[in-house]
């Protein structure tokens, strides 16, 4: 039980700490897992942090896009 629980308070945590830095640039890449790095506020900074990683590149965060066309959706079913 005391595992489970545990598990949940480390699972929250990583959800927020997640949340709090969802910025527009991602690292990606390199055994950083699917939703990457997004701790970058500009390109530049993203492309000088995986400039010293292997086999990593950036991009525009894929959360942020996804939810930009989906708000766009909406409001065009809507009007």
């Amino acid at each position: 039980m005391r595992t489970i629980i545990v598990a949940l308070t480390l699972s929250a945590a990583v959800t927020t700490a997640h949340a709090a830095h969802d910025y527009p640039w991602c690292v990606y890449g390199g055994g950083l897992g699917a939703s990457g790095d997004c701790s970058y506020q500009t390109r530049e900074q993203c492309l000088a942090s995986a400039s010293g990683r292997w086999n990593t590149y950036c991009d525009m965060n894929r959360r942020r896009l996804f939810k930009q066309r989906a708000s766009h959706s909406k409001k065009v079913h809507h009007n």
